[in-house]
């Protein structure tokens, strides 16, 4: 097992998933339950406000996405799925990929909550001393 992010040409979860009709489908499922859940939209890394064009969703778990009969399937859980920046969400990659506990020996959602902890802690410190 390894959280670490393959490149796109061999992961056909990136190459293929994030591209798919089922995947903006489950994605517009996400923002409209967030709205109706009432809260503002922010990055779950850095805090800052933010709409649903700024934001991209990290998977704390694949349990949800299936390929079923030559075609994608997005059955994950709302919980399952992360708001981020694409910055925050690429900086939370390279944690995950860096740290060898993490990438190798961790869960992925393990793994996700730690090292988006780390980067929360990274980011406000960071622009509290701003």
């Amino acid at each position: 097992m390894t959280n670490r992010r393959k490149s796109a040409l061999r992961n056909s979860y990136r190459s293929e998933f994030l591209r798919s009709p089922a995947w903006f489908a489950r994605r517009g499922r996400w923002f409209r339950k967030q709205e109706q859940l009432g809260g503002p939209l922010s990055c779950a890394a850095c805090g800052r406000l933010a709409r649903k064009q700024q934001l991209e969703l990290h998977h704390l778990d694949y349990a949800g996405v299936r390929f079923v009969d030559g075609a994608w399937r997005a059955f994950e859980r709302h919980g399952d799925l992360v708001p981020l920046h694409p910055y925050c969400h690429d900086l939370l990659h390279r944690l995950i990929d860096r740290d060898v506990v993490l990438a190798r020996y961790r869960s992925r959602r393990d793994a996700s909550t730690f090292a988006l902890e780390r980067l929360r802690i990274k980011l406000t410190a960071s622009e509290e001393s701003s």
